[in-house]
């Protein structure tokens, strides 16, 4: 479907237990565009007897019901098209499928079938088996064969009841489809991922696997030699732990987890927070809490990430809203970790980690590395050994490290996780605390000039707001669509790609008196972190929050704006008093800011020489 021009997206729903449960495959092609999950069944091909009465219960009036005429069920509907498939014999008829292939080949005459009746190119099937089967001759010939032989049953003893066909298109040309698990493999590799630590869980497995099968393809040096290192840890806990030295020794670093996994993680990123190491770490989520619901997706880890660890921290997380962002994230999370020298977390979910998706091509990065502020022998030489590891020199609340295997006698410190000084000394005095957090609670600042901005979607006279995150981007925007024509509601909507939130997020929410928070949660998780950062706009929120584990749709979406949206006319004049107020009130904080340190001439050379080192090549 997606070789003839139509655009389109896949959704794997399979069960997270071995007892042979039933599993679903959803595909939506859609002339417009759109391809979000959609909880309309227009198409439903049965193959399973024990979801058979679900199945076609689940079939949109009007729609089509294609099913193995060897499930001997009733059919108990009379207002969708019924196809049965004579699937058995038309394996049988083929002398050339070897009777222990049978159950497995006979999926193509499903497909057969189905070609012929919405019009779908035999030309592309023949191209996907030719793609899946590597150009093995024998087995291409032999599944569509079968395929063949389905379409043309079909043909002469089917007739066309319902008015579902394709047709070729053009909305695809110099697209691929990829999955966001494999896509931020490949931007780990192409942003110098040296070291991976991680433990097997679902959905953030096959990142790992991806970067097992690509680095040995991508790092080929001449002389046999890896420069990589992929270990499977006894555990999670284990796996950060070895990534975080890798990390303090100089490696960029990295680990895979869900939810489950980043639970155990929390003491090791307390340890990375404040120790100040840098790190990746991604975070596949699903649903919750404990075992949760393993193959089901989520937007549930959110304010546990971003307040990971006991005492007072806070995460540099980054948000992927497709899969070509998993790929870019993969590689600008490694730079963004070594500036701000601090864990950071990106935030995928199965949907997107596991489902295929349309995406532009992955594009090399187009900077150089930044591997943040490093002194090397001649640095230390130039400062006269006169440097602190934690001292705050320029006013960023970044200080600059040093890496094992330097040679001049003042490069090494003390990396430790109890209270130290600027010059990583232990100490327990109140006031050198107190400093040492408050330069943490700076640095968090800083990254704001480092974290991806927000994408904004916008439309012409629109009166109220949406904030979202992540894979909800597709529900969204066909949302948008919908309650413009079917309601004549406008809206803008911004995705926030990053936490700590970014100058673009407070001018968009001081521009609404109604703004809906959108995710895949219970409780609002966004919600929740944006009323503790911009509490003057609280009472403007509104949280649209809906979980259960299927993927953000546009129906829900859009009744869940309905619901509690406010017609213009019903805003009190004393709740628009009230955010005027409000906003009055954050223009006057604004002049109080503090400015900026200037950097003397010293502290600028310093700098020039830590960006000399940055410009390493992505290898």
């Amino acid at each position: 479907i997606f070789k003839m021009g139509i655009p389109g997206s896949g959704k794997n729903l399979f069960p997270s237990n071995i007892q042979g449960l039933p599993t679903w495959y959803t595909i939506r092609a859609n002339k417009d565009g759109f391809i979000a999950h959609n909880e309309q069944r227009d198409i439903v091909i049965a193959m399973n007897p024990n979801s058979f009465a679900r199945d076609l219960a689940s079939v949109t009036p009007g729609g089509a019901f294609f099913y193995a005429d060897d499930i001997k069920q009733p059919i108990t509907r009379t207002d969708v098209a019924i196809y049965p498939m004579p699937v058995k014999a038309i394996v049988r008829n083929d002398a050339n499928v070897p009777s222990d292939f049978r159950d497995h080949v006979a999926n193509m005459v499903y497909v057969g079938v189905l070609a012929q009746m919405i019009d779908m190119d035999m030309d592309k099937i023949y191209a996907a088996l030719d793609f899946h089967f590597k150009k093995k001759q024998k087995p291409i010939d032999m599944n569509f064969n079968v395929v063949k032989a389905g379409a043309e049953w079909a043909k002469a003893n089917l007739e066309k009841k319902d008015a579902f066909h394709l047709e070729h298109m053009n909305k695809t040309e110099g697209l691929i489809m990829a999955d966001g698990n494999m896509a931020g493999a490949l931007g780990a590799i192409y942003g110098g991922v040296q070291f991976v630590g991680w433990y097997p869980i679902t959905p953030a497995t096959s990142l790992a696997e991806s970067l097992n099968d690509y680095l040995p393809q991508l790092r080929n040096r001449e002389d046999g030699k890896h420069t990589y290192a992929v270990v499977q840890a006894e555990d999670e806990l284990a796996a950060l732990g070895m990534s975080i030295g890798a990390g303090w020794s100089g490696l960029r670093a990295m680990t895979s987890t869900s939810g489950p996994g980043l639970s155990l993680m929390t003491e090791f990123a307390g340890l990375a927070y404040y120790a100040e190491v840098p790190v990746v770490i991604w975070d596949v989520q699903r649903i919750g809490p404990s075992t949760g619901l393993p193959t089901r997706t989520s937007q549930g880890d959110l304010t546990f990430t971003h307040f990971i660890g006991h005492g007072d921290s806070q995460s540099v997380i980054l948000l992927p809203g497709d899969v070509y962002e998993c790929f870019e994230f993969g590689w600008k999370s490694f730079d963004i970790a070594e500036r701000i020298q601090t864990p950071v977390f990106v935030l995928s979910d199965l949907d997107m980690g596991m489902n295929q998706w349309i995406s532009k091509p992955f594009k090399y990065p187009d900077s150089p590395m930044d591997r943040g502020k490093i002194l090397l022998e001649e640095d230390i030489e130039e400062l006269k050994g006169n440097w602190g590891r934690y001292a705050d020199t320029d006013g960023d609340g970044i200080g600059f490290r040093t890496f094992p295997g330097n040679k001049h006698p003042m490069s090494s410190y003390f990396t430790r996780g109890t209270g130290h000084d600027d010059h990583a000394k232990y100490s327990e005095e109140a006031d050198v605390y107190l400093d040492n957090m408050d330069r943490l609670k700076r640095k968090h600042e800083t990254a704001k000039k480092y974290v991806p901005a927000p994408v904004l979607h916008a439309m012409k006279g629109a009166t109220v707001g949406i904030i979202a995150y992540g894979s909800t981007e597709a529900a969204i925007l066909e949302a948008q669509y919908q309650l413009e024509k079917e309601r004549g509601l406008k809206t803008d909507f911004l995705r926030v790609r990053a936490l700590p939130f970014t100058k673009e997020v407070d001018a968009f929410l001081a521009k609404y008196d109604q703004v809906f928070i959108v995710e895949m949660n219970r409780d609002g998780q966004m919600a929740q972190i944006m009323m503790t950062e911009y509490p003057q706009y609280a009472p403007n929120f509104r949280t649209v929050a809906y979980g259960d584990g299927m993927p953000a749709s546009a129906k829900w979406v859009r009744e869940g704006i309905l619901a509690k949206y406010m017609e213009k006319k019903t805003v009190s004049g004393k709740q628009k008093a009230a955010g005027s107020k409000k906003k009055a009130v954050k223009k006057v904080a604004a002049k109080k800011a503090v400015p900026a340190k200037k950097t003397s001439a010293r502290k600028v050379a310093k700098k020039a020489v830590t960006g000399l080192r940055s410009k390493a090549k992505r290898k």
